[in-house]
Formats: structure tokens, C-alpha cells, sequence
């Protein structure tokens, strides 16, 4: 089990390259929504069933792969964006610094004082090294979709990290982390709206030049 695990993990690090890699939103938003459905899934194989576990896996496959890229991709299509052609960060820099961020969290993995069980795992560095992507996507993009994907990215390698202690946290906790994701993302869409109501672009460098009347 240990092994499939790994074996998600590993795809959800390449995920994170595909998400830094790529100027499509909706490319973006697919990848995000797949690697939530590998973490919905990863629970299941590293933990031994019960219903607070089912209602895990049920809840993040259904928020994570299904409810929230569904409301992106609306936003998307509604803005009329398609890509990202101007980053802060440009694509191959950006995963130059990926592959730099995932080292790193491989090697401070290694200096962690981790419970013997935890040892070995992939879930610290996978942790660390999707959390550190996202904040990289969050600052690197100009469109405020793509900052929404950076943040999906950056909750995703918080959920990898509380995956070691599932067993300890009832279901209330994932259903908080749940709840914050789906404001955060809400909160997201209403920002972008009054964007593109406003103006003619949503390239968040531009609210620089706002100035008060």
C-alpha cells in the first residue's frame, strides 16, 4: 500500500511541474482537479477503513476533483481568458525554480524530526515541495485565475502534510479545511468578477495604478 502511495505522491509532484509548465488555465484547472482526486484517494491506502475515513475520501473527491474546478473553469470561460501570456515568472524559470523548491523539500525532509513510522515517507517532501510550487504559481502569475490555482495548490500540500495525522483528527477538522478552502475560492471568484466588471483586463499588476479618488 505504502508503495501506491508513493507511486500517487510521485504523480502529484509532476502535476505540480504541469501546472508550472503550462500558460492554459483550463490545462491548469484539470491538473489541479486531478491531483485533488489522487489526494482523495491517497487516505484510503495509508489508512485502515472506517467511516470517519469514507467520509474523507468521499468529501475531498467530490470538493477538490469535481466542485471547485467546476466553478474555475466557469470563471474562466465567463472571463474569456484562455491562457497566461505575460508571468511575472516565465515558464521555464518557473520550472527551473520548481525543480529547485522539490530538492530542497526532499533534503529538509531528511533533517525533520519525524516519528519512525513517518520516516521514509514521500509525504513530508511532497508536502513541502507542492506547497512551495503553489506559492510560486500564487506569486509568478499575473491573471488572478492562475493565483486561484496557485492557492488550490497550496492547500493541496497542506492536506498531503495533515494525511500523517487523519486518524487523530475528527471529521469536523477536514470539514473546516474544507469549508476554508471553498471560501477562500469563493472569495477568489467574486474578487476576479468585479475585476473584469471594472476592467478590461484581469492582470492583477494592473490594480497598481489604482488611486484614491
Amino acid at each position: 500500500m505504502n508503495s501506491l502511495a508513493d507511486q500517487l505522491l510521485v504523480l502529484c509532484l509532476l502535476i505540480n511541474f504541469a501546472v508550472l509548465g503550462t500558460s492554459r488555465l483550463t490545462f491548469s484547472v484539470r491538473a489541479v482537479a486531478l491531483q485533488g482526486v489522487l489526494l482523495g484517494v491517497l487516505p484510503a491506502l495509508v489508512h485502515p477503513f472506517s467511516w470517519h475515513l469514507a467520509t474523507i475520501v468521499v468529501s475531498i473527491i467530490a470538493v477538490k476533483g469535481a466542485v471547485i474546478p467546476i466553478l474555475i473553469i466557469r470563471a474562466v470561460k465567463k472571463a474569456e481568458i484562455q491562457r497566461e501570456f505575460e508571468p511575472f515568472i516565465g515558464y521555464i524559470p518557473s520550472l527551473v525554480l520548481g525543480a529547485i523548491f522539490t530538492s530542497v523539500a526532499f533534503i529538509f525532509a531528511t533533517r525533520l524530526p519525524l516519528a519512525p513510522e513517518h520516516e521514509g515517507l514521500l509525504f513530508v517532501p511532497a508536502s513541502l515541495a507542492t506547497l512551495m510550487c503553489g506559492f510560486l504559481v500564487l506569486m509568478g502569475r499575473r491573471k488572478a485565475i492562475s493565483q486561484v490555482i496557485g492557492y488550490l495548490l497550496m492547500e493541496n500540500g497542506i492536506f498531503i502534510f495533515g494525511l500523517l495525522l487523519a486518524e487523530a483528527m475528527p471529521v469536523m477538522v477536514e470539514a473546516g479545511a474544507l469549508l476554508d478552502l471553498l471560501v477562500g475560492v469563493f472569495v477568489m471568484g467574486i474578487v476576479i468578477n468585479h475585476i473584469s466588471r471594472e476592467f478590461s483586463t484581469l492582470d492583477t499588476s494592473k490594480l497598481s495604478t489604482l488611486r484614491e479618488g
